[in-house]
């Protein structure tokens, strides 16, 4: 996809796309003080093995890339970033499935947003935002929407997609016969490396209550 995880903000991601949200276990107390550091700032972000959209058959990208804006929030959920660009394939590596290469076109911005975080591990879950790409692969043509699940590491700097059946939902299709319909479930799932841009910092997000 293109939006919809070139520089991350989430894809998000993941952001930064932003930063990886696979659901942890919910706290006793949801965070509600969101700190980002460094914050306001940059960030890029580029996959870390295979990205697979799947709407009833996987379509994979060996290549991704996102970037955006990170800050510091108040709130729960909390948008902590905002993935003003991301990619999938390149002319050279293309994105591919079993109906042809697949071109991903993400309607941005997608937003990274914090809904839990667990102190013990420096995980925050949530999920990313805001989620539209047009998908054309051959001459099935669809439009996701929705969002997708994640989690964010603070040690790793991975920002892990990991949506479940539900997040995202197809809202146009044509070209694609029984293959993909309007009511096909599509999951997207990956990791992305995510460091503030220019630099090897890795950023992280802590949420605590005032």
């Amino acid at each position: 996809m293109n939006k919809p995880l070139t520089r991350i903000a989430v894809v998000a991601g993941a952001g930064a796309a932003a930063f990886a949200m696979a659901v942890a276990p919910a706290s006793a107390v949801p965070s509600t003080v969101w700190t980002v550091t460094p914050s306001p700032a940059n960030f890029t972000a580029v996959n870390s093995g295979n990205i697979v959209l799947t709407a009833n058959i996987p379509m994979t990208c060996t290549t991704s890339g996102a970037s955006g804006t990170m800050s510091s929030a108040t709130g729960n959920p909390a948008t902590v970033a905002t993935i003003n660009a991301i990619n999938f394939g390149t002319s050279a590596s293309p994105c591919t499935s079993v109906l042809g290469n697949v071109t991903t076109i993400a309607t941005t911005p997608w937003t990274v947003v914090a809904q839990d975080y667990n102190a013990s591990t420096g995980v925050t879950s949530g999920h990313i935002g805001n989620v539209k790409a047009k998908v054309t692969a051959g001459a099935c043509v669809f439009t996701v929407q929705g969002k997708a699940t994640g989690t964010y590491t603070n040690s790793t700097g991975v920002l892990a997609v990991t949506s479940v059946s539900g997040d995202l939902a197809v809202t146009l299709a044509s070209g694609c016969g029984t293959v993909v319909t309007t009511s096909t479930k599509p999951t997207f799932k990956g990791k992305y490396a995510v460091k503030v841009t220019g630099t090897n910092t890795i950023p992280t997000i802590v949420g605590s209550n005032p």
